[in-house]
């Protein structure tokens, strides 16, 4: 029973480790989201001069009868919708301020980094070849082997039969194949392992109750069997969602690209007589929000890493380029 009681008590040390390093995450998260929310307001702010002083000009135009009423209030509606996305920006700003000082603890300075400038020196490149044994340092699994050493169980036969050793990342920080085929759809690769929950235990001893030592045993190897299986399927989806972030965010630069060169165009259009100055405004409308879109997308690339942080327990152990 000491023995017992020893490792319950270390398994409730790795709880707090675990609780520990999901408050760096969040903490990291509310960073990120403090970051991406400066740089909306940058966007928004450039985004309110510009409109500012097309409307300054559409109401001169309009005034000196080159231009009509309707241009002119066109441009102010675009000044106002950005005067409305600036104010909005900030007021998440500030709540989300004071949302990492009540999770921090203490009143700290706000800062004004902008997300793409601190994106290059926020991750570390994931080196290919991850080997599954990184999991081992999470604090759930380790927790669940003090419960399985709690009920007399034989971690290392336990551990050889439940944990697949294989490589958890391929090329430019991408899912594995052996990762993809573990996780499958239809796979039974779980469901291969041998039944270990007897064999284990039977240790022969003679236990006043045991069928109620019994079902203690087996519910430890159901908890360790199903914290090892969330383990890999976390560090799946981060390295999934990783990978096309990152592809996304390639597109929403192209995208941003072209749409700057149509509000380029559309006002040269718009200049000689051509097109309509609602052409343009769409044009100005649609590069802004390809502009929102771009920075959002960093944020969730930025947080998936920070999420594959948390599912190897807490970082890379220096497998990282």
């Amino acid at each position: 029973m000491t023995e017992a009681s020893l490792e319950i008590y270390l398994a409730s040390e790795e709880a707090a480790q675990a609780v520990y390093i999901s408050l760096i995450g969040q903490v990291a998260n509310l960073y990120l989201i403090e970051s991406e929310l400066n740089e909306q307001v940058s966007i928004a702010k450039k985004t309110l001069e510009t409109r500012e002083e097309s409307f300054r000009i559409m109401r001169r135009r309009y005034e000196e009868g080159s231009s009509s009423k309707l241009d002119a209030i066109q441009a102010e509606t675009l000044l106002l919708q950005a005067r409305t996305d600036l104010l909005n920006y900030e007021r998440l700003r500030e709540l989300n301020w004071n949302a990492m000082n009540l999770l921090v603890g203490i009143p700290i300075c706000p800062h004004h980094n902008l997300l793409s400038a601190i994106e290059p020196y926020f991750i570390e490149e994931i080196t290919p070849g991850l080997p599954s044994e990184l999991l081992l340092n999470r604090p759930d699994i380790i927790a669940a082997e003090h419960k399985l050493l709690a009920a007399n169980a034989n971690i290392g036969v336990a551990r050889a039969a439940f944990f697949p050793t294989i490589t958890l990342s391929g090329g430019y920080g991408s899912l594995s194949t052996e990762l993809k085929h573990l996780l499958g759809a239809g796979n039974k690769f779980w469901y291969y392992f041998p039944n270990i929950s007897v064999p284990i235990f039977d240790w022969g001893r003679n236990l006043s109750d045991l069928g109620l030592a019994k079902a203690l045993k087996n519910e430890a190897v159901i908890e360790y069997e199903h914290t090892i299986q969330v383990a890999f399927r976390e560090v799946a989806d981060a390295l999934t969602e990783g990978l096309w972030l990152e592809k996304q965010i390639e597109v929403e630069k192209q995208t941003l690209d072209a749409q700057t060169e149509r509000k380029r165009l559309a006002w040269i259009r718009y200049e000689y007589g051509t097109s309509p100055y609602l052409e343009y405004l769409d044009a100005e409308r649609d590069r802004f929000a390809a502009e929102q879109a771009l920075v959002t997308r960093r944020l969730a690339y930025l947080t998936s890493r920070v999420n594959l942080y948390i599912a190897l327990g807490g970082g890379l152990g220096g497998y990282c380029q």
